[in-house]
Formats: C-alpha cells, structure tokens, sequence
C-alpha cells in the first residue's frame, strides 16, 4: 500500500490499462475529509495535536467479492479509488499475482530510484566538520 500511496495516480492508471480488469463497483465512492496529526514533543512526551492534513478514501468491491480500500494524502479521490481497486485485485487468488507483477513491483522499483538519487543529491552536499584542540585543554 506504501508503493500505491507514493505513486502518481496516472502510473497506477497507466499500469491497470494493461491487465483485463474484473467486473467491479464502488462501494464508497472517493471522498475527502480531515485527519489530525498528532505529535510527540522530544518523540516520547506527551503527545499534542499538531494540524490537520487532507486525505481522500475509497472502497471498490469485486465481482468475485473481494473488497478494498483506497486511502491517500491530498485531494485525489481517482487515486484512492485506484489503490483501493488494487487491494481488492490483490486479495484475489485470480489477479493478485498479475497485479504485484505488472503494477506493484515496476512502481516499487521506480520508488527506490528516486529515492536513490534522492539519497545521492543529499550526500553530494554533506560537509564534515571538525575540531582542532588548542593547548592542553
């Protein structure tokens, strides 16, 4: 659900178009609401309500039954509705396979090379510092 969550909804889009998709229906078609954050001052006091952050979820049903849900920061309920359309497609002993193949390992890939380079642009930056001890101190 990571890989989905991080992907452009015109990747999972793109990747669906090539697999012969079951019959399938919203059960809670996408929507857009509030969720509150919450933090930790120092990561282990208590904890305080830091903001509130959109979100969009989706609930598809196949026509075998499986049921999915979609959720995703921001305002894209095609995106939610598409996540939420894969976990069902996973669930199914019919599809899961061809979905983690065709849409979930490309997607997972293409996150690690950003993040890859990413991580690479970071550390072309980094600058070590020292310090040099002056007398016996």
């Amino acid at each position: 659900m990571a890989v989905l969550a991080h992907a452009e909804a015109g990747e999972i889009a793109a990747r669906l178009r090539n697999l012969a998709l079951p019959e399938h229906q919203d059960l809670r078609a996408p929507e857009n609401g509030l969720v509150m954050l919450r933090g930790r001052i120092g990561g282990d006091g208590a904890p305080f309500n830091l903001g509130e952050a959109t979100v969009s979820r989706a609930a598809v049903r196949l026509a075998s039954g499986e049921v999915g849900f979609g959720y995703t920061l921001g305002r894209d309920g095609e995106k939610a509705r598409l996540i939420a359309l894969c976990d069902a497609l996973v669930q199914s002993g019919d599809f899961g396979s061809a979905v983690e193949r065709a849409v979930i390992a490309p997607l997972r890939e293409q996150l690690m090379i950003r993040r890859e380079q990413a991580a690479a642009e970071t550390a072309a930056t980094k600058v070590d510092f020292y310090t040099m001890v002056r007398g016996e101190g």
